[in-house]
């Protein structure tokens, strides 16, 4: 594989250690260490007195991206890449096309926020939804050494604008959505939505786009290949939808003939996560008909609307941690509600903060009963989190627990015949961060611990 390592605990002998300045952490004050462990040649940004091969570079991390992206980009695009982003549903979406292109005999890897999956179910977890460049190539690497024809990928706005992706030719892509996120980093929605659209320079086939999504028109206008999905698709057409206690009827159109298929997923959100899905498979050349006949045989990924039966009710764990994905969620359940929707909702530290207001407002809002907790605090007051959250609460259908374990063990408490409980936030996550620590905190693993306790 590749013999460049930029953490000093993976070299091994003649590799070359590349010393990168992070926001917390410096790669030169690690160099004697790497050295230790077999390094034979540093890129480093200064000159220094040491005892192996130096090169000088004015940054190690441009060096980094364009020597990665020029040495293998070659080998990498031998593969068929395909890329999905967009604010929701990249999970979803791109780990039903990597199921579903297995299923069809397809061998396929996914990367993404759940890790990296080999075809076999293998996987590894991943500390962002699209890695650094060196790990990336290195997992598309290792894809095409396990055989694998496709690699199916998450691309975040974060990965586009800081080149992580570079020298990496798309077969197809896929946009699902915009809405309020990452502003902390972005600064502007319009920053936001330029960032999702570098991939078009990537890009040598179709685009994908959510015809729904007010960026549309801003997606068709920059590129010249694309097809749109959604109630207002022109190639691919929501007619409509049932959601059943275990998943959903849709029925849709393209330009030549109707469907029906019948899903493992629920909710209106889950409907365009497949027909996002469908859409990217049908332009990598495999017939609607065929993608339909192995549909029953795939699920969600772990923490995406994950239901689990308790007592007379039930509790979902999802991913929801945006204004829009919390509305999507808790409105899909409160629609079809039988009993109560009792919500748990947190608000992540040191991200956007301008979100935590519209986010308190919407659960308590289309919930029957609320309960916020903290979601992952990191080096910020969760009482402070709190407070900028109740800020945008009107109602007075909710209470505060700021321990997460005991909110989950409160919502269950409440269930009575038909409630839902809607754990949201963490998703697949099984940890919680705390300051600079992460400390082991699985929302589905609690949920299962007080069924057995009771």
């Amino acid at each position: 594989m590749i013999n460049i390592k930029i953490d000093s605990r993976r070299v091994t002998e003649g590799d070359t250690f590349v010393a990168l300045k992070g926001t917390t952490v410096d790669g030169h004050d690690y160099i004697q260490k790497s050295i230790e462990n077999g390094a034979t040649k540093v890129v480093i940004d200064h000159d220094m007195d040491l005892p192996v091969e130096k090169i000088i570079v004015p940054d190690t991390n441009k060096w980094l991206t364009d020597y990665i992206s020029e040495t293998y980009s070659a080998s990498a695009n031998e593969l068929n890449l395909m890329a999905v982003t967009g604010t929701n549903g990249k999970t979803t979406t791109a780990y039903l096309t990597y199921q579903i292109l297995n299923k069809l005999g397809s061998k396929t890897a996914y990367i993404g926020t759940i890790g990296f999956y080999l075809p076999d179910e293998d996987f590894i977890e991943l500390p962002n939804t699209t890695p650094n460049i060196l790990d990336l190539y290195e997992l598309i690497l290792t894809a095409k050494e396990h055989g694998c024809k496709n690699v199916m990928m998450e691309v975040s706005s974060h990965a586009l604008h800081q080149c992580r992706v570079k020298g990496l030719k798309f077969k197809v892509a896929a946009f699902t959505n915009l809405t309020q996120d990452h502003l902390d980093y972005h600064k502007t929605m319009d920053n936001y939505l330029e960032a999702k659209k570098l991939i078009l320079n990537q890009l040598e086939g179709t685009m994908l786009i959510n015809a729904d999504d007010n960026c549309a028109s801003s997606w068709t206008n920059s590129y010249s290949n694309t097809k749109t999905y959604g109630l207002n698709g022109e190639d691919y057409k929501i007619l409509s939808y049932n959601d059943t206690e275990h998943g959903t009827y849709i029925k849709f159109s393209t330009k030549e003939k109707e469907y029906e298929v019948e899903t493992n997923l629920r909710s209106t959100f889950n409907v365009y996560n497949y027909l996002t899905t469908l859409s990217l498979i049908n332009n990598m050349g495999y017939s609607i008909e065929d993608i339909i006949s192995v549909t029953k045989e795939i699920y969600p990924p772990k923490g995406r609307c994950e239901q689990i039966k308790v007592k007379e009710g039930e509790a979902v764990i999802d991913y929801a941690h945006t204004p829009d994905a919390v509305e999507k969620i808790v409105k899909a359940f409160s629609e079809n509600k039988k009993g109560r929707v009792i919500t748990i909702v947190g608000c992540g530290g040191d991200r956007d903060p301008k979100k935590r207001p519209i986010m308190g407002r919407i659960a308590a809002e289309n919930s029957d009963y609320v309960i916020f907790t903290s979601d992952n605090p990191r080096t910020e007051d969760p009482e402070l989190i709190m407070k900028d959250i109740l800020v945008g609460v009107n109602t007075s259908n909710y209470e505060v627990e700021l321990d997460r374990r005991k909110a989950i063990v409160k919502a269950l408490d409440m269930i009575e015949k038909n409630d839902v409980v809607l754990i949201l936030g963490k998703g697949h996550e099984d940890y919680q961060i705390l300051g600079h620590k992460k400390v082991h905190l699985d929302d589905a693993e609690e949920v299962r611990n007080y069924i057995e306790q009771h």
